[in-house]
């Protein structure tokens, strides 16, 4: 398979000229940066860590190519999650140059220590797993990861055990498994049943309940953590409930978006430990965050979300 790679972007180049001047500046008085509401925590199970309960996605957000001023602008975004309060950015090599911008991000910010680093293996052939692992590290620039899943479970069996001997070696902290878009549920509540991994990403939100049958339940029983990706269904979601009404009742779980109540929705599964909205502006990301905070929706609320965006989506 032919490997694509950005070329990375120096800490320089990030921050010189014009856009850099702007992040530079921007970062310590932005009106984000007075975010003071802690988000809250989730437990991993098999290890006791626990980590924020809404992390950051980078898929199509961050695959901005080599242009410095589109970098500069995933760096305010990151800057704007980490000082939130957010811990976990996802990413995979299918993402174009996503993993070079948040590597150059890191670096940039200082972060290179203190990230969640959450990637993927995604390459047919399992022996070439170690090395575009390796490739995404050097990319990452961090100094391990924290988590690696095997992507959309391409190859899953080898690369399986190339993460579980990592892990055994100390090289690596967590090794999971992902899917998307509802795809191959029964394929991966086999595997679920009988590895013993510590993550599990996949599609879950409030038009997407699929994975609440079983995946859910069944992650709850093994131990698994598990991560949501596609919260607003790639901005399907979110896009034709902007100039709605929220709810009469959002006030009351501390919602002032549909965004927050759309991830209020998701965290309000015991299963879930964090969800990954990608968003291209900082004050999202600050506003994801904090969706994890004040009353949690129960059983009734989550029934009437799910009634009125379905009449409204």
């Amino acid at each position: 398979m032919t490997k694509h790679r950005s070329k990375p972007v120096s800490r320089r180049t990030l921050l010189a000229g014009s856009a850099g001047a702007a992040l530079t500046a921007l970062l310590p008085k932005a009106g984000w940066t007075d975010q003071t509401t802690t988000p809250s925590l989730r437990t991993i199970p098999s290890s006791g860590a626990r980590i924020p309960a809404v992390g950051l996605g980078s898929w199509i957000t961050f695959n901005v190519g080599d242009s410095p001023v589109l970098r500069a602008q995933c760096a305010e975004v990151m800057d704007a999650f980490f000082k939130a309060g957010g811990k976990m950015i996802d990413s995979s090599p299918m993402y174009g140059s996503a993993q070079s911008v948040i590597g150059d991000g890191l670096r940039a910010l200082g972060r290179t220590d203190t990230v969640f680093s959450a990637d993927k293996v995604w390459i047919s052939d399992t022996d070439d797993g170690p090395d575009q692992i390796a490739d995404s590290r050097a990319l990452w620039q961090v100094p391990k990861f924290d988590l690696l899943q095997v992507h959309n479970l391409v190859g899953w069996e080898g690369h399986l055990r190339t993460l579980f001997e990592m892990k055994q070696s100390g090289h690596l902290s967590c090794v999971g498994l992902t899917t998307s878009h509802g795809r191959r549920h029964q394929d991966l509540a086999e595997i679920m049943a009988r590895e013993p991994i510590d993550f599990v990403q996949l599609t879950y939100n409030v038009r997407d309940r699929a994975a609440a049958d079983r995946l859910l339940p069944l992650a709850q029983d093994r131990g698994i953590a598990v991560i949501v990706n596609r919260p607003f269904r790639r901005g399907g979601l979110t896009q034709p409930l902007e100039g709605q009404p929220l709810p009469d009742w959002a006030g009351e779980v501390g919602a002032d978006t549909w965004a927050q109540l759309l991830l209020k929705f998701i965290l309000a599964h015991p299963a879930v430990t964090t969800a990954i909205p990608a968003t291209t502006k900082p004050h999202h990301a600050v506003e994801n965050l904090a969706a994890s905070t004040g009353p949690v929706l129960d059983a009734d609320l989550s029934r009437r979300l799910i009634s009125q965006v379905e009449s409204l989506t």
